[in-house]
């Protein structure tokens, strides 16, 4: 009878409603848009791939009916999480060299490991078990800078994910190529490949000054201009970088990019620690990825987050790669100490309010990667890519203020939901897309023969 009784009021109101393909209701929307809206009792109507309308219940259950619903009464709605950084495969590699320095980390353990372990098998695997991670903590869009990229579209697109995704390009032998023209070569046909696609956005990713010539960086550059990409790289990481550049070329490693051209398009920066107030204006076209996480536990530095808002650059959060230079992917974390590193490196806690570090995971990470006009905000016409995040556990009362509870309170575990470009890869803690028992058992499997292989 209630079945019945549901059908037929959807069949009285479609006549004057318009048709959504779901609405989802919660005690809070986040809309993030430009009046950074937060609706009490809110919902969202979304039809296909995009959202149709956002606003308070009562007015999108009268305008809009949908053929299915679904209620979070004791939960949050907002858009899903934008992680502008990553290394998404060496999620395999977790664990295996913590708390040494960065070219330590790289030289001694990470490069040697990856020589002996990564292939096409590993890639996806590791790809699986970081998309799994990365959506039931609440992100649909990530950035990626690996190797056999190609292999890590096709899982990302079998995840359902929203990804950019950068071809390494590197200045030794590889993995998957051997020289810098090889992975130019093969990048081009990466992008070719997926030009496009409703979910990738294929990219080359030179991975730094220091392991690219600056032929390559240009030929690097010229190759995301020619497709209307961006560039990833890594830019003034540590103080060794910044020094060395300025023994080397005798300027920044931001100035050194200018001074080649390679600034002279959209470009997504990672990290930029050791940037000042003469290289910002330089990275105006510049999406940058800070990474709290990583930067404290390589101790790289503190990344001047709050004076590059200031200066009106698109600062995004990421989580790195795990393996030492952080151990998850989760952008709860992130924001979390987005907010407290700002504050005790600036001794005022007022510089990088809640809000701020929940722009700078949503609509400020998608503008990062120039994707701001089609994800990061709840808006009518934007793609559907969002999350519930359950305020059911007690580190979620009393709820006070919203902002304060997404970043100070809540975790990544609170994510209940997530839709992706209208489709639902997460419902109720459930990975719809990925086999979760499956991919821990290869990870184990995996596991084994990367411990076999750095074994002293």
């Amino acid at each position: 009878m209630r079945n019945f009784c549901v059908s037929l009021l959807f069949l009285l109101s479609a006549g004057a409603a318009e048709r959504a393909d779901w609405v989802i209701t919660a005690r809070y929307v986040v809309a993030m848009n430009p009046t950074r809206e937060v609706i009490r009792d809110g919902a969202v109507a979304v039809l296909g791939e995009r959202i149709v309308a956002v606003g308070p219940r009562g007015r999108i259950l009268a305008g809009y009916a949908a053929a299915k619903r679904v209620e979070r009464p004791r939960s949050i709605l907002m858009p899903g999480l934008v992680n502008t950084h990553t290394h998404a495969p060496m999620s395999l590699l977790r664990g295996i060299a913590d708390d040494v320095r960065l070219r330590d980390w790289l030289e001694k353990f990470i490069f040697p490991a990856e020589a002996k372990n990564v292939n096409v098998d590993f890639v996806r695997w590791g790809t699986r078990l970081a998309c799994l991670e990365m959506m039931l903590s609440g992100t649909t869009t990530y950035t990626d800078m690996y190797y056999f990229e190609d292999a890590i579209a096709e899982t990302t697109k079998e995840a359902g994910m929203r990804g950019v995704l950068g071809q390494t390009i590197i200045g030794f032998p590889a993995p998957d190529y051997k020289t810098p023209d090889e992975a130019l070569a093969g990048t081009a046909k990466f992008m070719e490949r997926f030009k496009g696609d409703a979910l990738i956005t294929p990219a080359p990713a030179p991975h730094a000054i220091y392991t690219n010539s600056a032929e390559t960086l240009r030929a690097a550059r010229a190759l995301a201009n020619r497709h209307q990409v961006p560039m990833l790289i890594h830019l003034s990481e540590t103080l060794r970088e910044n020094e060395d550049a300025l023994e080397q070329h005798g300027m920044s490693p931001t100035r050194y990019l200018d001074s080649l051209g390679v600034l002279n398009g959209a470009t997504v920066a990672a990290h930029a620690v050791w940037t000042d107030a003469a290289d910002w204006p330089l990275l105006k076209n510049a999406g940058i990825a800070h990474c709290p996480s990583s930067n404290m536990k390589l101790a790289s530095g503190v990344a001047p987050v709050v004076q590059m808002l200031n200066a009106g650059l698109a600062v995004g959060l990421g989580s790195d790669g795990p393996a030492g230079s952080n151990n998850d992917f989760t952008l709860f974390e992130e924001m979390d100490l987005a907010a407290k590193l700002a504050k005790v490196f600036a001794k005022d806690p007022q510089v990088l309010p809640a809000k701020t570090a929940v722009e700078m995971a949503t609509i400020n990470g998608a503008r990062a990667l120039g994707m701001s006009g089609k994800t990061g905000s709840l808006e009518a016409g934007k793609l559907a890519d969002l999350i519930t995040v359950s305020l059911d556990q007690p580190h979620a009362w009393p709820e006070h203020d919203v902002y304060s509870m997404l970043v100070y309170s809540l975790k990544g575990s609170d994510v209940e939901d997530v839709m992706i470009g209208g489709r639902w890869t997460v419902r109720s803690r459930k990975p719809l897309t990925l086999d979760a028992a499956r991919i821990h058992s290869e990870a184990e499997r995996l596991r084994a023969k990367v411990r076999a292989s750095v074994a002293p």
